[in-house]
């Protein structure tokens, strides 16, 4: 099938992972918008479909497949390209997939528009090129907060992930590029920016500039009114960091700080760079600057050898520490890591409960952090419309909902918080314009 000749084109994009995964989404999803492509939502028919894909777990493996047999069913005559990390690792697998035309890895993605004329089927590109693709929020991705790409790869060797395999040696944008990067997305009407990167506290170490510098620079930016950090390592959380952040007047109260364990000995086995002293510390530092802040952290529990009362350092820690965003995830044995070297591989039912357990635990104390709320005010940028309730964020990267009849799309406005509602593992505030 020849693209390039259809008069009507569309392409659907379903993104898997993280914050990063969804700034380079935006960017491919833009370059389409200008050659002449209507985005439309994945799951209705198109003549592209593009999965931009995960491997850090087996789940995200198996999210991958069963979307492109949805993309099969939605779109049976589209040209399915799968990208990303899972295209990175197991491209031979994705060979023996029926539907799919083009495989693309972490850097080829982006020469997407290079291979989609081809008449090939299974088409496999995976480069290990070490350069930096910038990538950001664009207004084809229908978002409100933009994610700017800083930093991509890492040079770390935990254990346990396989990231640094997938996505290469750690590389930055410099500080001019970010900032050129920012204006623009200022000018697109965005008010929120999340910096985002694999590992964006080796942004000085790799690039030779200072993150300080460049949070200022974009916090100088008049249009900015908010901005955040994505996932910071907790031995690069520095002091300076914290004062740079506090000092903009613009950084929200939300940190994102992986744990992956409360075990100093899982810690060493896991080659991570910090110990749980230091963990602790780092929070009521962060707390000193950032009173209100809300914490999130990645959580690895299952961790080969993990004995019942390692895990139980963890739920403790997880209970005892000013934690309210747990992202959970049962260990997955990735083919090439250290880890999956290791004797005492748990099993799936006990990595089930403990990942259970740690969950439970998490959405109770997301609600006890919600419910403190009620009775201040709070600002909130709003996203969007649901059910007749305008739906946005609060600094504290808390879910709020308001019945107004204002269109509050992009707004930022002062809101009174009345209420807190848990509902199917959901939390959020209710609440009126102040």
């Amino acid at each position: 099938m020849e693209i390039s000749s259809l008069s009507s084109k569309k392409v659907s994009f379903h993104t898997l992972g993280c914050r990063l995964n969804f700034s380079e989404s935006g960017a491919i999803a833009q370059g389409f918008v200008d050659r002449g492509y209507e985005v439309v939502e994945f799951g209705t028919s198109a003549d592209v479909v593009f999965l931009n894909t995960c491997t850090v777990t087996d789940g995200a493996d198996s999210a991958c497949r069963n979307l492109i047999r949805k993309a099969q069913v939605s779109s049976p005559e589209a040209k399915i390209v799968v990208a990303g990390c899972y295209a990175q690792m197991e491209a031979e697998k994705l060979k023996t997939m029926q539907g799919v035309d083009l495989i693309l890895g972490t850097s080829e993605k982006y020469k997407v528009f290079d291979y989609l004329d081809s008449e090939k089927e299974h088409e496999v590109h995976i480069d290990k090129s070490s350069e930096f693709w910038g990538a950001a929020t664009t207004l084809a991705d229908s978002r409100t907060r933009a994610f700017l790409k800083i930093q991509d790869g890492c040079n770390y060797v935990c254990s346990f992930c396989i990231i640094p395999f997938a996505r290469g040696r750690s590389r930055t944008i410099t500080v001019a590029d970010a900032l050129v990067e920012a204006k623009a997305l200022a000018a697109k009407g965005f008010k929120e920016i999340v910096l985002t990167g694999v590992n964006i506290g080796e942004y000085e170490s790799i690039s030779g500039e200072r993150l300080t510098d460049l949070v200022k620079r974009i916090a100088d930016i008049p249009e900015v009114m908010r901005l955040r950090l994505g996932s910071v390592e907790p031995n690069t959380v520095t002091r300076e960091l914290l004062e740079t952040l506090k000092a903009t007047g613009k950084y929200q109260d939300h940190f994102h700080i992986p744990l992956q364990s409360g075990s100093d000995q899982i810690l060493t086995s896991m080659r991570r760079k910090y110990t749980t002293a230091h963990y602790k510390d780092l929070l009521a530092e962060v707390q000193s600057f950032f009173p209100e802040a809300a914490f999130g952290a990645d959580v690895i529990v299952g961790y080969p050898g993990e004995t019942e009362e390692q895990f139980l350092e963890t739920f403790n820690l997880l209970r005892t520490q000013p934690l309210t965003h747990f992202h959970v995830f049962p260990y997955s044995k990735r083919k090439g890591t250290t880890a999956a070297k290791l004797e005492n591989q748990i099993q799936s039912s006990v990595k089930k409960d403990r990942v259970r357990t740690l969950v439970m635990l998490g959405d109770a104390k997301l609600a006890d952090f919600a419910a403190n709320r009620v009775g201040q005010t709070t600002e909130v940028l709003f996203e969007n419309e649901v059910d007749g309730f305008w739906e946005g964020y609060s600094s504290n990267f808390l879910r709020v909902r308001v019945r107004s009849g204002e269109l509050l799309k992009n707004e930022i406005r002062r809101i009174r918080i009345e209420g807190h509602h848990q509902a199917m593992r959901s939390t959020w505030l209710s609440g009126s314009l102040a």
